[in-house]
């Protein structure tokens, strides 16, 4: 299980500060947002971790929009890789053990 420590900071570079807006109108803000709820669901991925480790996130942001994250850690930080709305199975997942 992975622990994240707080308080925690994100990495926005250009690679992608904008990119889940354009792809799946999810901002920023909301991506942060799902770290701090308390009934997230963090799991390894252990299939696009070949050069670094890289994880999924389950969350809701503050308006009760549920999130699909794939992310990893880099210098103690996390940087977002991508983000969107989750499907049904993944809800699933998510309510499972709320």
């Amino acid at each position: 299980m992975l622990v994240l420590k707080k308080p925690l900071k994100f990495i926005w570079d250009k690679g992608n500060k904008d990119k889940n807006w354009l792809k799946h109108k999810v901002k920023n803000t909301e991506c942060e947002e799902i770290f701090f709820d308390s009934n997230k669901k963090i799991i390894k991925d252990p299939f696009h971790s070949q050069n670094e480790p890289r994880y999924i996130i389950l969350g809701k942001t503050k308006k009760q929009k549920i999130l699909f994250i794939a992310f990893t850690i880099r210098h103690q930080k996390i940087r977002i890789i991508s983000a969107g709305d989750i499907n049904k199975k993944e809800k699933k997942l998510y309510e499972k053990s709320s």
